[in-house]
């Protein structure tokens, strides 16, 4: 049983296919994306993954054929996007893939030798699972590049939604949604428009008449999440496009919307459930200071290393912290103040630093550790707690207006890729 629990988590990184492009005589095409081929093999493997995904969620599976067309359709659109990363000469090297596999393992403390034998218990071969990470990254590099790191948010927006918000009832509410889309294609004509219509509309008669939301949406949506039973996971309103948030604030659990008309197509909404989240945002502070000795050609890591341990003696034996920190510290920012960093939130720190600090009491002083900035010791002067609603209000508007823009430029991106891609289906040969 806690292989099965922990094979659950292993399959929930592995996004991608293997992308084998020698197809062995017993095999064949079941569809050609551009210059390359996906076979029977790849998606019989593939389905075999989504089939054992949703059998642990206890989801009834559509027909298989739905299902194999459902998932083909997804490998697709990786391949697509693997495509696309290849000609703009994004890589992913070895040794970023063995720290990733080697994280997992820690994180679920097994040895690496004890997590290939896991994978291979389960029959997983460890060179699948070495090629379906590194598609998982390259996709997630390419996505970044081309989207995540071209959306902004001025503080301009994160006024006007604050206000938006202030002056909106419910605006605390949190929404555990699902969503069925029937997509339109760039430039859809009237007659496509009006087909996507009627099937979205006899989704939602066989829905309203019983039929299974989770079921359904693996089966018919168009949707990048189709095969997670189109969960949408909890949202706040500023999460959603406007539309949405217009459309389901009304919702009770276990209502479904009525059919949604948005530039991507037509979607209908089930509001599995809500919450309200109206308490303060309280922080423990940390107020710290700190000297650093950075590696240069002059000084080795070692000598840093040895320089902090004689340091760190003359404090022990009563020099005061913040002169040393003012001559000798290379953070020139906080030298200047004695080392002091002031008051310091959690995440505000890279972990290696935070982690060090918060095994502190106040007046503790560290041993000198290492981060990518350099050597460091840190004392600990005092901890508060602090309300921090405001700030935290704002670093959430942020997130929430990113969040959303990200989702409809990520799908107006995809859209694009496949619009212009050449796809030939060829299931049933």
């Amino acid at each position: 049983m806690k292989s099965r629990l922990f094979l659950a988590a292993v399959l929930g990184l592995i996004l991608l296919p293997a992308s084998a492009k020698i197809v062995e005589e017993i095999d064949h095409i079941v569809a050609v994306v551009n210059d390359d081929v996906i076979t029977a093999t790849e998606l019989a493997r593939e389905l075999r993954l989504v089939k054992n995904q949703l059998q642990r969620k206890q989801t009834r599976l559509p027909p298989d054929n739905v299902l194999r067309r459902q998932v083909l359709d997804k490998l697709i659109m990786e391949q697509l996007q693997l495509q696309e990363a290849a000609r703009i000469g994004i890589r992913i090297d070895d040794e970023t893939i063995n720290q990733v596999i080697a994280n997992i393992a820690r994180e679920n403390n097994l040895s690496l030798d004890q997590f290939r034998q896991v994978l291979a218990s389960e029959g997983f071969d460890f060179a699948d699972y070495r090629r379906q990470i590194r598609n998982s990254l390259t996709i997630a590099r390419l996505r970044k590049q081309r989207v995540e790191s071209r959306v902004t948010v001025s503080p301009r927006e994160v006024e006007n939604y604050l206000i938006n918000q202030a002056n909106r009832a419910g605006h605390d509410d949190e929404y555990h949604l699902a969503h069925i889309l029937i997509a339109l294609p760039e430039a859809a004509s009237p007659q496509q428009i009006a087909n996507a219509r009627m099937k979205a509309e006899a989704i939602l008669g066989r829905l309203r008449e019983g039929a299974d939301f989770t079921q359904t949406a693996i089966a018919e949506s168009n949707a990048p999440d189709a095969l997670q039973g189109g969960d949408l996971g909890w949202r706040k309103p500023g999460q959603l496009p406007t539309l949405f948030a217009d459309k389901v604030r009304d919702l009770k659990p276990g209502q479904i919307s009525d059919v949604i008309r948005s530039p991507a197509g037509f979607h209908i909404v089930k509001m599995i459930d809500k919450r309200s989240n109206q308490s303060r945002h309280v922080v423990q502070q940390t107020l710290a200071r700190h000297i650093l000795i950075k590696p240069d050609e002059m000084t080795s890591s070692e000598a840093a290393h040895a320089e902090l341990l004689r340091i760190r003696q003359r404090l022990e034996d009563g020099a005061d912290f913040g002169e040393i920190a003012r001559a000798v510290s290379d953070d020139t920012g906080s030298a200047a103040r004695g080392g002091s960093l002031g008051w310091v939130n959690p995440g505000t720190m890279v972990p290696r630093f935070e982690e060090e600090m918060n095994r502190l009491k106040p007046g503790q002083i560290s041993d000198p550790f290492q981060t990518q900035f350099g050597w460091h010791i840190v004392q600990v002067m005092a901890r508060r707690q602090h309300d921090d609603t405001e700030a935290w209000e704002r670093q959430q508007a942020r997130q929430l207006i990113g969040k959303r823009k990200t989702d409809i430029a990520m799908h107006n991106w995809l859209r694009e890729l496949r619009s212009t891609a050449y796809v030939e289906y060829r299931l049933n040969q």
